[in-house]
C-alpha cells in the first residue's frame, strides 16, 4: 500500500511556534495590567494541555494566581490580544520552519501525495503559519485542515485524526502522521496511524515510545537529521521515496506480528 497522504500537526511540527505563543501570552497579560509572566519551564508544563484557550484556563484553575478574576472577566479580549501579537511575531519570522518541512511538503505537493492538517490550533493560526512558509497559496495545498474546534475532544483523543482520515477518504495504513508531542503521538496512534515524531524544543522530555520512529528532525540532504529510535530510515533525511520505503517496512512488520497469544508469549521469551 503506497503512501497516499501526510497528516501534519502544526505547532512545534511545521515550525517552532511555541516560543512565539509564550511571548504573545506574556505581552497580552502585560497589556491588560496582569502581573503574570510565564517562563520557559512553566510553559513547558502548560504545554501538556492542548489548545491555547484550554491552556490559559488550566493555568487559572490549577495555579489560581492573583488576577485570575480579571482574566476570567476579560478572557475573550485577552485571548484576542494574544492572537494578534502571535500573528505579528509569525509574520516577523519569529517562528522558523523545522528542518526538512518545507522541502517535504513541497515534494509531496508536486508528486500528488495528499496533504492534511490535524491540530488543536485555531484555523486562523494554521493559515498564518502556512502562508508564512509557502506564500498565500499555502493553505490551498492541503486537502483537509482539521483545526480548532472541528471535533469536541482534543489530543490525546484521536478525534481530529479520525476526522482528517474520514475527510480524506483514506485508510490509516496508507497515511503517515507527523508530530512533535506525546499527546499528538497518542492521538495519531489511537487512530491507527503510523507516526513519525520529531520532538520540538519545548517537548523533548515527552514520552515518544508509541511513535513508529523518532527523529531529531526531518533533516536536509546537506544537514542530516539524527534517528533516535524506532523503525529506521534508509537516509538521514526524510523524503517521499524514503517515506514509501519506511511505510512498506512498517506494513510488513505489522503483517508479520504474531496474533496468537502463544506465539506472542514465545516471542517475548525469545527476546527477553
Amino acid at each position: 500500500m503506497p503512501l497516499e497522504a501526510l497528516i501534519f500537526d502544526v505547532d512545534g511540527t511545521l515550525a517552532e511556534t511555541e516560543e512565539a505563543h509564550r511571548r504573545s501570552f506574556n505581552e497580552a497579560f502585560a497589556a491588560f495590567g496582569i502581573d503574570w509572566s510565564w517562563d520557559k519551564e512553566l510553559y513547558r508544563e502548560l504545554l501538556q494541555v492542548t489548545g491555547g484557550k484550554e491552556r490559559l484556563q488550566h493555568y487559572i484553575d490549577a495555579w489560581k494566581p492573583p488576577g485570575s478574576e480579571v482574566v476570567l472577566a476579560r478572557f475573550a479580549e485577552i485571548y484576542e490580544a494574544k492572537s494578534a501579537r502571535y500573528a505579528a511575531l509569525v509574520k516577523s519570522g519569529a517562528a522558523p520552519a523545522r528542518p526538512g518541512i518545507r522541502r517535504l511538503i513541497t515534494e509531496a505537493h508536486e508528486r500528488g501525495v495528499r496533504l492534511a492538517i490535524a491540530t488543536t490550533s485555531l484555523r486562523g493560526s494554521v493559515d498564518l503559519v502556512l502562508r508564512a512558509m509557502f506564500g498565500e497559496e499555502g493553505p490551498s495545498w492541503f486537502a483537509v485542515i482539521a483545526a480548532g474546534d472541528v471535533v469536541a475532544h482534543k489530543k490525546p483523543a484521536p478525534d481530529v485524526y479520525r476526522f482528517a482520515l474520514d475527510t480524506l477518504g483514506r485508510d490509516p495504513g496508507s497515511c503517515v502522521a507527523i508530530e512533535d508531542s506525546e499527546n499528538g503521538v497518542k492521538a495519531a496512534r489511537a487512530a491507527d496511524l503510523p507516526v513519525l515524531a520529531a520532538p520540538s524544543y519545548y517537548l523533548k522530555r515527552d514520552d515518544f515510545s508509541l511513535a513508529t520512529s523518532v527523529l531529531t528532525d526531518l533533516g536536509e540532504p546537506d544537514r542530516p537529521g539524527r534517528q533516535i529510535s524506532g523503525l529506521r530510515f534508509d537516509r538521514n533525511y526524510v523524503d517521499i521515496d524514503g517515506l514509501n520505503a519506511w511505510l512498506s517496512k512498517q506494513q510488513q512488520s505489522c503483517a508479520e506480528a504474531p496474533t496468537d497469544p502463544a506465539q506472542i508469549i514465545n516471542r517475548s521469551v525469545e527476546i527477553g
